[in-house]
């Protein structure tokens, strides 16, 4: 038998996504964005991933995620390799994907308990 911690409360899982919106139980987030089960950093500094920098990838790390699943829009677009380095040296998990695949996946990573955060560039 596999017994599973229950969150206390609500967690911020993704209930609708669309073209340059993302919806949290009833709040909806226009601009770009980070969540995890209990935080939402709203207003997210990046606006594309081939201008991310380290503050705003160390913003993500800040909420303490052991996993982060990017998201680059409506397609996947890779970030500049330092920062992919960068999330290695801190022994953090860094995954590019497009929008879509990006709320799917952390769902799935959310209710399986795990420590996990989505960055989300929206706009």
């Amino acid at each position: 038998m596999k017994f599973t911690l229950e969150a206390a409360g609500p967690v911020n899982a993704i209930t609708a996504r669309g073209s340059g919106e993302i919806r949290v139980r009833e709040r909806v987030f226009t601009a770009s964005v980070v969540l995890t089960a209990r935080d939402a950093l709203p207003d997210w500094n990046a606006r594309d991933a081939a201008s991310l920098t380290l503050d705003d990838l160390d913003a993500v790390f800040a909420l303490g995620p052991d996993l982060v699943v990017l998201g680059t829009g409506e397609r996947q677009v890779f970030p500049p390799a330092a920062l992919l380095a960068h999330a290695a040296r801190r022994g953090i998990g860094l995954e590019v994907m497009d929008n879509a695949a990006a709320c799917r996946t952390y769902n799935v990573l959310l209710h399986e308990g795990r420590n996990v955060a989505v960055a989300l560039i929206l706009g």
